[in-house]
């Protein structure tokens, strides 16, 4: 393949336009990320699919990236310097994502509904209380906070912490970064991680990050202190951004199309369709970096993945391919078969995913409940997105309350 790769936009701007450009191009098509990394872009739906359970493709890149060095790019440290069940293939992926797992049953998330509906109630009560006719930034006021301090809550984060370890993950999924920023990016995240464990370890609680911690001191080999920092920073960054993105684009939709939003308020048991029709359209993760070939893989029309490539995986591409839902891009609770792989797909599928769709049951129908007036303050061409190939948002939701 000697066709120069396909710069990635960073912008956030042209994601799902540029993956209708990569689709059609052809099953995998070489791109350049930032710091000049060179992956196979991967967004047509049954692609996507095959390679995300196929035996040649590892997320570990310390055995399957050739020439890897830790920590030598500074962007990727959350995605592929971690050691964590994210990076982590056949046993030892099973092994973290057990320990985890178990707090993430059906029974136990649902056991977190009164948690969820404490901390909404408590933010519409303070936008309530607000100056009327001004408008509000509700991610800021409202979307954000709620994942974040349910995840913040579960792991036991002290609250003099929170701000300072919630802006380092932010920056995670901003991929215009300098490196200057990246790498700062990279301590304040492993700073705010460490500072958590030696909290926890000199007053262990009721949370899991104290449990993290006991599981490693019950068993050393079982889980090293990389693998705890690690696990804290995949969880609570994952346990936050994702719903987020989730509510801020599922009240974008309701607020642009006035019929289906009447359609759910008359019967609410449709938010359900709202959420998974919003995860479809617009899924909080559209690429996640980096998976690697560990063997050559044959794609056919003539594109093959050869063993070390990395290769960039397009969760949200999958749901906009037509082939896989017909007119993709058009927003609809009504849709039949609808497919998505918004949580991932195969053994990396997302452990926090019933949160994030129970986090999204109580905040939306909260929300309109209290606000059934509620509109945008700008049009919505006008909403900036965030800067990011990783992940799908918007900086700032301005709305106004009615």
């Amino acid at each position: 393949m000697t066709d120069a790769p396909t710069i990635l936009d960073t912008s956030g701007s042209r994601l799902h336009d540029q993956a209708d450009r990569l689709r059609a191009a052809g099953p995998a098509v070489r791109v350049r990320l930032p710091a000049g990394v060179v992956a196979w872009s991967v967004t047509r739906g049954e692609v996507v699919r095959r390679l995300l359970t196929h035996p040649h493709v590892s997320k570990d890149a310390r055995t399957s990236w050739p020439g890897y060095q830790p920590f030598a790019i500074a962007w990727l440290t959350a995605w592929v310097d971690v050691v964590s069940m994210l990076t982590a293939d056949g046993d030892d992926h099973r092994r973290l994502k057990n320990l985890v797992g178990r707090a993430f049953t059906g029974r136990r998330v649902e056991a977190m509904r009164p948690a969820v509906e404490r901390i909404a109630a408590g933010l519409l009560d303070e936008l309530a209380g607000l100056p009327p006719g001004e408008p509000v930034d509700l991610r800021a006021r409202y979307s954000y906070p709620i994942p974040s301090g349910v995840i913040c809550d579960l792991f036991g984060v002290p609250a003099g912490q929170r701000p300072a370890m919630l802006a380092a993950i932010d920056l995670v999924l901003d991929n215009s970064l300098t490196a200057e920023r990246a790498a700062a990016m990279r301590e304040g995240i492993y700073a705010a991680m460490h500072e958590l464990v030696e909290t926890k370890r000199a007053a262990p609680g009721d949370d899991l990050t104290t449990l993290l911690l006991a599981a490693r001191e019950d068993d050393g080999d079982r889980l090293t202190m990389d693998e705890v920092v690690s696990t804290l920073l995949l969880m609570i960054g994952a346990g936050s951004e994702t719903a987020v993105s989730l509510i801020d684009h599922a009240t974008v939709a309701m607020l642009t199309h006035p019929g289906q939003l009447a359609a759910v308020l008359a019967a609410p048991a449709r938010w359900t369709d709202v959420i998974e029709e919003s995860l479809r359209r617009d899924p909080p993760v559209m690429h996640l970096p980096l998976r690697f070939a560990t063997a050559d893989i044959d794609l056919g029309e003539g594109v093959t993945i050869a063993a070390g490539d990395p290769i960039l995986i397009g969760f949200g591409a999958h749901g906009r391919d037509p082939l896989v839902n017909p007119d993709p891009g058009r927003f609809d609770i009504d849709r039949h078969d609808r497919r998505h792989l918004a949580f991932g797909h195969g053994m990396h599928f997302c452990l926090g995913a019933p949160l994030a769709r129970l986090e999204a049951a109580v905040a939306l129908p909260a929300l309109f409940g209290r606000f059934p007036g509620l509109r945008l303050a700008v049009e919505p061409g006008a909403l900036r997105p965030l800067p990011s190939f990783t992940g799908s948002d918007v900086l700032a939701l301005p709305v106004l309350l009615a």
